[in-house]
């Protein structure tokens, strides 16, 4: 099957060749450059191919142009590309590689990549800064890919195990184009993109869907910090902000106000912005906040044009929406079409019309629309879906612990987060707690509180009290 990527990007990045396609604080590239680049990356990967498949190739790195020209020489290559979430630690990158039978992983020089690799490929200078790897062989098959897989991106399973979501060509190519059209991407665009680019709000906005207009992308690193955020709109003159909602609190809780005179539109997602932040946000800035909703299996789904009253906006083209007793249901263009890794779990998600079940409730008032809550257990962090059924049980195993309970509640700022409360035998503390949860959990997963009792309350059936363990939380803080 011929795949349809490779052909998008060669034609994006031959019509806009000298335009500037994307920078970080070391580098910028034009189109041309990140084209010549991509395709010796490209014929270097060709090196490593295995025999009667396509090459599986993990990328495992935070964002640069070094990820962008990897990604694009997985393409180049007939390989395709797994885009693993930096914040995975060895032990859910190790499950990755088992589970999905990677053959390479693209990595950061200090990644600590060593139960995954088995030797590292030192003549890869293609890939600049980022290393290659072989990944360490297992005796199992690598299950197969269905025929018009082009790229494979994670989200949190319920298993623990991060479930890999197969997209074709043709739907990754779709949620660019779709996006662009519905909030009037141009060429004129300058992109500050702030969000992991293995992450859907960053992947879905900020990529392709960047370099088929003739957009140009500009990628920070290490942590979004104020100063570094007003840097990277001053420096780049960015049009379009691209960040989770933790981004836009921070700049309201520190009244950060430089860098965003040319900046015409804040772009929000992965988790519900508060209303009184975004209003808060576009008095300090005069930028307006256009809220984001969509789900890792099928891609960009609304836009807020000015607000929509504080809702998710309405469908993206190539979208429908369905929001009733049942939850939100979508169909979409960009739709992906199973797990890699759990077989059956995906379309068990999928109704008789071909709607995935999001585990969203809301409504659609006037067409825009709003989230009222979850129909079912994972956890919003960040944007990061989270089982707390994973983790309660990851803090089980630990010496010590009688029981526990991990559950979503809130900090001092209102921010969602995942707290930890634990019965425990003498002895035992938080910090012991955080370091078990470390050695097995990426960090996004380790709970952000731990509070300590001799019993968990329970209620009438024997059940936790999740009403009596915010209680605990809340008398703990104010004391």
């Amino acid at each position: 099957m011929t795949a349809v990527l490779p052909g998008a990007f060669t034609d994006a990045l031959t019509r806009h060749g000298d335009r500037v396609a994307v920078t970080d604080p070391d580098t910028s590239l034009s189109y041309a450059e990140l084209a010549a680049r991509a395709r010796a990356a490209a014929d270097r990967l060709a090196t490593y191919d295995v025999a009667g498949r396509p090459l599986r190739v993990g990328l495992y790195a935070t964002n640069s142009t070094d990820y962008v020209v990897a990604y694009l020489a997985a393409l180049y290559a007939g390989a395709v590309p797994f885009l693993a979430d930096s914040a995975f630690g060895p032990f859910e990158l190790s499950r990755i590689a088992e589970d999905c039978g990677l053959d390479l992983l693209i990595h950061a020089p200090d990644a600590a990549v060593e139960q995954v690799t088995e030797e590292l490929l030192a003549d890869a200078d293609e890939f600049g800064s980022l290393k290659v790897s072989r990944v360490r062989r297992t005796d199992a098959p690598p299950p197969p890919l269905l025929p018009d897989t082009e790229v494979c991106r994670f989200t949190s399973g319920s298993t623990g195990r991060p479930n890999c979501i197969e997209f074709s060509g043709p739907a990754v190519l779709a949620a660019a184009r779709n996006w662009a059209r519905g909030t009037g991407l141009s060429a004129e665009d300058r992109i500050a993109c702030l969000a992991a680019l293995s992450n859907g709000l960053a992947f879905n906005t900020s990529l392709l869907a960047a370099f088929l207009p003739g957009a140009s992308l500009h990628l920070s690193r290490g942590l979004p910090t104020a100063s570094r955020i007003v840097r990277l709109l001053e420096s780049t003159g960015a049009t379009r902000l691209v960040a989770f909602p933790a981004l836009y609190e921070s700049i309201v809780r520190r009244s950060s106000t430089g860098g965003f005179t040319g900046v015409r539109a804040a772009i929000s997602s992965g988790a519900p912005l508060r209303d009184s932040v975004r209003e808060e946000f576009t008095r300090l800035t005069g930028v307006p906040v256009h809220n984001y909703y969509g789900v890792a299996e099928a891609g960009p789904l609304t836009y807020a044009v000015d607000g929509d009253g504080g809702g998710l906006g309405t469908p993206l083209p190539g979208v429908e929406v369905i929001a009733d007793e049942q939850g939100i249901r979508v169909r979409s263009e960009s739709m992906g079409s199973r797990y890699l890794n759990a077989p059956g779990v995906f379309e068990e998600r999928v109704d008789d019309q071909g709607r995935y079940r999001t585990g969203d409730q809301g409504h659609l008032l006037d067409g825009v629309l709003h989230l009222t809550g979850r129909t079912g257990r994972l956890v919003n962090v960040g944007g990061r879906k989270i089982d707390p059924i994973e983790i309660t049980e990851v803090l089980r195993e630990a010496a010590g612990v009688l029981d526990a309970v991990a559950f979503e509640a809130e900090n001092q700022h209102g921010d969602t987060v995942l707290a930890a409360v634990v019965a425990v035998e003498p002895g035992l503390t938080a910090q012991l707690l955080r370091t078990h949860c470390s050695a097995v959990l990426p960090s996004f997963k380790v709970p952000w509180v731990f509070h300590l009792v001799d019993e968990i309350p329970v209620n009438s059936i024997g059940k936790p009290s999740v009403e009596r363990l915010r209680r605990l939380l809340a008398d703990a803080r104010s004391n």
